[in-house]
C-alpha cells in the first residue's frame, strides 16, 4: 500500500509516532490501568475537577452493566462524553430523535459494524454500548495514523519539501484538537478521508480523489466545502492550457467542446461529492415527515420519557410533523443547528461567549496569520486566483514551502472555515474544526518553526525553507539517505530542548500541547472545551 511503504523512513517515524500519540492519550484519561503516581495526578484532577454536571445530550442505560462493562467503562468513559454520546447512541439504536440528525452516519456506522464483526465475541462478556466504545478508540486510532500519513504524502507534493511536510505531520498527530482526535467524534476519520482525497487529486488521481471527499461528506458536514479543490482544479488546468502558447489558439474551434466536458465532469464529481449528505436529508425526511413511517420496535419508555423531560422530538410516535418538514427545501440539519444549538451569523457574539472566543483566539491568530503571510508573499498569484502561468512553471522550478504557488487553494479554504467558524458557529470549536480539515494549521506551524527555530537548520545549510535550502538537505537524497534529518524526531528533539528553543518556538508547542492536555483533563470531565 503506497500510503503506508516502508521505503520512506520519514513516512515511517510520522505513523510510529501517530501510534504513540494516540495510545499516551488513551493511557491518560484510563486511569484504573496507569502505574501509581499517574493514578493520583487524574485523582487530584478529578478532586480539584469534578464532572461539570452539563447539560448535554446522556440518555439512560437500559441494561445492567456487567463487571467488563464497569471496567471498560472506567477505562474509557473519558472518550464519551458531550457528542460523543450521540455517535454512541446513533450506532446502538440509530436515528431516534430529531436532534440526533446533526450527525451524519458514515461514523457510527463503521462503529456498529466494528463492533459487530470484529468485537462479536465480545458479545457475551460486554453490552453494546461497551463495544462500541472500544470500537472508537481502535477506529480513531486507525484513523489517525492513517491522517498523519496522508497529510505527510500531501505535503510532499504541495510544499515540495519533505522537510517542512514531515514536521507538520509530526505536528498533526500533538494537535490541540488531540482529545476529539481519539474520543468517540468523527474528527480523526473525517481528516483521514479529506487528506486522503486532497492527496489522491494532486496526484491526478481524479476519481478516487472524488470517492474518498465523498465519504468525507458521509462524516461530516463541512466536507462539503471540499467539493471547491475539485472545482479549482479542473479549472486550473483549463485556464493554463488556454495560456499554453500560439498552439493553444489554433485549438480554438475546439474551445465549446472542452468547456463541456468542464462542465460535465465537475457537475458530476460535485453531484458524487454531494450526494451522502443529500441521502442522508432524505432518509431523515422519510423518517420524521413519512405519513405512515415508523419502527420496527417501539421506542423504549426510558428514551420516551427523556425525550418529555428534555424536550426532545421521537421518531414518528404522535403523528405530528416536524416544522421543517413544510419546508419548500425539508433540509434536517439545517433545522437542527438552528433549533438546537442556535447557530447562525453573529448569534454567538454575546458578553457571557468571551471565554470561549478566548479559546478560539490561538487557532485564530494562527491561522489569520498563515493567510497575510501567504498574501504578502503572492500578490499577484492572489490576485489572479492562481489562474495565471508563471515563468518559474514554466522553467519547472516552481518555488518550495509554505508560500508556493500550490499552497493558494489550501490557504482559501482555511480562510474560509476560519470565517464561517468564527462568525456564524459556536467560536469554540474552532480549534478541531480546522484541525481536523485543513492541513494549512500543521503547514504554516511547521514553517515557522524551520524558518525561526535554529535548532532545526542543517550544519551548513540557510535556514530559509527555499527551493535551494530544499535541495541540499532532504529533497536532493533519497528516503534512504536522509542521515541526520531522520535519526531524531525534530518534535521530541524540541520538547526535550524546550528551554533553549526560541519564543515563537515554545509558543507554538506550548498551545498545541496544552491544548492536548488540557482538553484531556477538561473533556473527559464533562467540563467545556474546543
Amino acid at each position: 500500500m503506497e500510503l503506508l511503504s516502508r521505503q520512506d523512513p520519514h513516512l515511517r517515524e510520522v505513523v510510529w509516532f501517530a501510534v504513540c500519540c494516540r495510545a499516551l492519550t488513551l493511557l491518560l484519561q484510563a486511569t484504573l490501568l496507569l502505574c501509581f503516581y499517574l493514578s493520583l495526578f487524574q485523582a487530584l484532577f478529578n478532586l480539584l475537577l469534578p464532572d461539570h454536571p452539563a447539560d448535554a445530550f446522556s440518555p439512560p442505560r437500559l441494561a445492567e452493566p456487567g463487571r467488563w462493562d464497569v471496567l471498560v467503562e472506567q477505562v474509557l468513559g473519558g472518550l464519551s462524553r458531550w457528542d460523543a454520546e450521540h455517535f454512541l447512541f446513533i450506532a446502538e439504536r440509530g436515528y431516534l430523535y430529531e436532534h440526533n440528525c446533526a450527525f451524519l452516519p458514515l461514523f457510527p456506522l463503521l462503529l456498529r459494524a466494528l463492533a459487530e464483526g470484529a468485537l462479536g465475541p465480545l458479545q457475551p462478556l460486554l453490552l453494546p454500548r461497551s463495544r462500541l466504545l472500544l470500537s472508537a478508540a481502535l477506529l480513531n486510532s486507525l484513523c489517525s495514523a492513517l491522517a498523519a500519513a496522508a497529510l505527510y504524502r500531501l505535503g510532499c507534493l504541495v510544499l515540495g519539501s519533505r522537510r517542512v511536510s514531515f514536521l507538520a505531520a509530526l505536528l498533526f498527530s500533538i494537535s490541540p484538537a488531540n482529545v476529539f482526535m481519539a474520543a468517540a467524534y468523527s474528527e480523526s476519520m473525517f481528516a483521514a478521508l479529506a487528506f486522503g482525497a486532497m492527496w489522491q487529486l494532486e496526484k491526478g488521481q481524479s476519481w478516487l480523489s472524488g470517492l474518498l471527499f465523498s465519504l468525507a461528506s458521509g462524516v461530516r458536514a463541512n466536507g462539503l466545502v471540499n467539493a471547491g479543490f475539485f472545482l479549482y482544479s479542473r479549472g486550473k488546468c483549463f485556464a493554463l492550457q488556454l495560456q499554453g502558447g500560439p498552439g493553444a489558439v489554433r485549438k480554438l474551434p475546439l474551445l465549446w467542446k472542452q468547456v463541456l466536458s468542464l462542465v460535465f465532469s465537475a457537475a458530476l464529481m460535485c453531484a458524487g461529492i454531494c450526494l451522502p449528505f443529500a441521502l442522508f436529508q432524505y432518509y431523515a425526511y422519510v423518517r420524521f415527515c413519512g405519513a405512515g413511517t415508523g419502527l420496527a420496535q417501539p421506542v423504549p419508555q426510558p428514551l420516551l420519557q427523556l425525550a418529555l423531560d428534555k424536550g426532545y422530538r421521537p421518531v414518528a410516535t404522535d403523528g405530528v410533523k416536524p416544522p421543517w418538514c413544510s419546508q419548500r427545501f425539508p433540509v434536517v440539519y439545517s433545522y437542527i443547528q438552528d433549533t438546537y444549538w442556535n447557530v447562525g451569523f453573529l448569534r454567538y457574539f454575546e458578553l457571557r461567549q468571551i471565554p470561549n472566543f478566548l479559546l478560539a483566539l490561538p487557532v485564530t491568530l494562527l491561522c489569520s496569520w498563515a493567510a497575510w503571510t501567504y498574501l504578502v508573499a503572492n500578490p499577484r498569484h492572489c490576485l489572479t486566483l492562481g489562474l495565471e502561468r508563471r515563468k518559474s512553471e514554466e522553467e519547472g522550478k516552481p518555488r518550495a514551502g509554505f508560500c508556493c504557488p500550490a499552497v493558494f487553494v489550501y490557504v482559501v479554504h482555511a480562510t474560509v472555515l476560519l470565517v464561517v467558524g468564527f462568525f456564524c458557529m459556536h467560536v469554540q470549536v474552532l480549534t478541531r474544526f480546522l484541525g481536523s480539515s485543513s492541513p494549512v494549521l500543521y503547514w504554516f506551524s511547521a514553517h515557522l518553526l524551520q524558518e525561526q527555530e535554529p535548532l532545526l537548520w542543517s550544519e551548513g545549510s540557510a535556514h530559509h525553507t527555499t527551493a535551494s535550502h530544499s535541495k541540499k538537505s532532504l529533497l536532493g537524497k533519497s528516503p534512504g539517505s536522509c542521515g541526520k534529518g531522520v535519526s531524531g524526531n525534530p518534535v521530541v528533539r524540541l520538547l526535550l530542548n524546550y528551554g533553549s528553543i526560541t519564543p515563537l518556538s515554545k509558543c507554538i508547542l506550548g498551545f498545541f500541547l496544552s491544548y492536548w492536555l488540557l482538553g484531556l483533563v477538561l473533556h473527559c470531565n464533562f467540563l467545556p472545551w474546543t
